[in-house]
């Protein structure tokens, strides 16, 4: 198939335009290298994409005309939106960002999408949406009327506007709800990340709410998985579809789904760390303290929809998943074994 993966300098997105590089297809990326966070990994992540023959044009979401230019040279017959701003805490000191990419720039996604009408478009949402839900695992059918982040609520508000367009113009569309992804070629400002790189340097970590806290860890490469497995899954209004099992997050009325994408565990944030300690061979200097604005103390997935429509199964346990990845962090990074 043609497909237009936007974000592709990003961490899920490289690694999703790769694998479907290597599955056959014809890859287009999209991404404005936004220096959020180290634009040279960045960079390296773009090299390794061209260098197998994916095309990266490099321009915003809020550029419509460039994001119009490119969408019609790739003619896609999918499309994978990933590209955002990403993370909780940033959007507490930057919530322009924010409106910007994840609000204006997925509204001129939504109008191309109009335009061009790809059979399948599929964009990134995430497990904030859920905030203050307490009713674990959750499931695509719990309400999410309690963002606590400006970046849940842009998430969420991603949601209902892609809601709307496949209602109007009968797009199938599907929200991917991503939990916490982790692993090889990761994002700099995720905790994982943050702790190998203190970690190593010999250096204090910040671990909130004194270490009370689970998280449904999920390796790039199920993530993966789970999203190609998607891609010839066109969603139907729930209707329309005879003995339909309820609480698969599909629409009444429209061709749309949500869909969480998580491992279906959760594992305590301190083994986590546990994890790191014995893949990286050092022992980690702790600073507890109390709960970050914008997080919450527990995530988990229900992806009972995910395996329904799929077939979906997490081979990577975080054990292996963060071993792997502190093997390619010191080869990266140059570091000695």
């Amino acid at each position: 198939m043609r497909v237009l993966v936007t974000g592709t300098a990003g961490f899920i997105g490289f690694h999703l335009a790769s694998r479907l590089k290597s599955d056959g297809h014809e890859v287009t990326g999209f991404d404005n290298m936004s220096p959020y966070y180290d634009v040279a990994l960045k960079q390296a992540r773009l090299e390794k994409l061209r260098d197998a023959g994916v095309s990266v044009a490099e321009a915003d979401l809020c550029d419509k005309a460039a994001l119009q230019d490119v969408w019609q040279k790739a003619d896609p017959e999918v499309v994978v939106h990933l590209a955002a701003q990403a993370g909780v805490r940033y959007s507490l000191d930057n919530p322009q960002a924010y409106m910007d990419s994840n609000l204006v720039g997925f509204a001129n996604m939504l109008e191309l999408a109009r335009e061009a009408k790809p059979a399948h478009f599929l964009y990134a949402s995430t497990s904030s949406v859920y905030g203050a839900n307490t009713t674990l695992p959750w499931s695509e059918s719990h309400p999410v009327e309690h963002p606590v982040s400006f970046y849940a609520a842009t998430k969420k508000s991603n949601e209902m506007m892609a809601h709307s367009y496949s209602d109007l113009f009968r797009l199938p569309m599907t929200g991917m709800r991503f939990f916490t992804v982790y692993g090889e070629w990761g994002r700099p400002d995720m905790a994982f990340f943050k702790f190998a790189d203190a970690m190593l340097k010999g250096e204090q970590i910040e671990v909130y709410n004194h270490g009370r806290m689970t998280r449904d860890f999920t390796h790039v490469s199920d993530v993966v998985d789970a999203v190609v497995g998607l891609m010839p899954s066109t969603p139907e209004p729930v209707a329309a579809v005879e003995g339909q099992p309820a609480g698969l997050g599909t629409s009444p009325v429209a061709p749309h789904r949500l869909v969480n994408i998580a491992s279906g565990t959760r594992v305590e944030l301190m083994h986590y760390i546990e994890c790191l300690e014995n893949s990286l061979g050092v022992k980690a200097d702790i600073k507890f303290t109390g709960m970050a604005p914008g997080d919450v103390r527990d995530t988990w997935g229900d992806v009972s929809t995910l395996s329904d429509l799929t077939g979906y199964k997490p081979k990577v346990s975080v054990e292996d998943g963060i071993a792997y990845f502190a093997n390619w962090y010191r080869e990266y990074y140059g570091l000695d074994k």
